[in-house]
């Protein structure tokens, strides 16, 4: 098993994932998703209805609670962030390092965003 894979794996235990048709009920129940997909994929594939577009590169600075360049909706460790890539692999390293960083809460969409979109959404309007 290659290094990266071990990692994955390793972050993936760690993690309660969301399966695409699980995620409009998240959000409901107060989630914020996150899409980190860069912006020529988002372009292509089209927007994700309701999430908070953040690039991967700034990921942990905008929403750890505790930095000062954090945004407005990363106001609490106890938030449930649901962070979406395009098909559910760098998101998962994502959410292990929001979790390292105290978001507890913290996990990812299998699949991704291709994911989501095969399933029609989760019940989220696909666009």
């Amino acid at each position: 098993m290659s290094a990266i894979a071990e990692l994955l794996a390793t972050c993936r235990g760690e993690l309660d994932r969301v399966a695409p048709e699980d995620l409009a009920a998240e959000v409901a129940a107060g989630a914020l998703v996150v899409d980190t997909r860069p912006s020529e994929q988002r372009q292509r594939d089209g927007a994700l209805p309701g999430a908070l577009v953040v690039d991967r590169n700034v990921l942990e600075w905008r929403l750890d609670p505790t930095s000062p360049d954090r945004l407005p909706e990363a106001s609490s460790p106890e938030l449930r962030v649901v962070v979406v890539c395009n098909e559910g692999y760098g998101s998962s390293l994502a959410a292990h390092s929001l979790r390292r960083l105290g978001l507890r809460r913290a996990t990812d969409l299998v699949g991704g965003y291709q994911a989501w979109r095969h399933t029609r959404g989760g019940g989220l309007a696909p666009p």
